[in-house]
């Protein structure tokens, strides 16, 4: 089966834009669960309602991973026990590097860090490290140490700086 989770912080605000994001994916609205609570934690009510449901092989869409919480390391438990423990899976819109259901396993997967990144990426094999390694300008991280990387970056800020001089 597959769901969707919508959450908003405060009662005032409004979940149209994540529920037409998981509508146009052709899921109906009660299979929808929505919450107008705090991500300070996972005790809400439709989401708790939505991990009872839960099967293993079942997916949930979510717009954005800073819809599940805003405790990075309570997300990656939370994480881990739905795809490990109950074996479903979970699909982040925004960020498609954050889709299990071609994982197989799960145990290797890793969360890493991408510098300059709101939330965690979730890297499962080489080619999703190698296309998180890019930077926003589509140019690759030269490969060594973080002295070596910040010096070439500090020669190669230099040398543009020299470019627009001449300019």
């Amino acid at each position: 089966m597959d769901y969707g989770y919508a959450r908003v912080s405060a009662k005032d605000q409004s979940l149209a834009r994540q529920l037409d994001a998981l509508r146009e994916l052709g899921l109906s609205d009660d299979m929808i669960f929505t919450d107008k609570a705090s991500g300070k934690d996972f005790n809400r009510p439709s989401y708790r309602r939505l991990m009872r449901r839960l099967k293993p092989g079942d997916v949930i869409f979510v717009k954005s991973i800073d819809r599940l919480g805003r405790n990075y390391q309570e997300i990656i438990e939370e994480w881990r026990s739905i795809t490990q423990k109950k074996g479903a899976h979970i699909v982040v819109l925004d960020m498609p590097l954050l889709d299990t259901r071609n994982d197989k396993g799960g145990d290797h997967e890793r969360l890493h860090h991408r510098r300059g990144a709101s939330a965690p990426l979730l890297c499962r094999s080489s080619g999703a490290r190698e296309h998180q390694a890019k930077t926003s300008r589509g140019h690759r991280i030269r490969k060594g140490t973080r002295r070596q990387i910040r010096k070439t970056q500090d020669r190669t800020t230099r040398d543009l700086s020299k470019d627009e001089t001449r300019l």
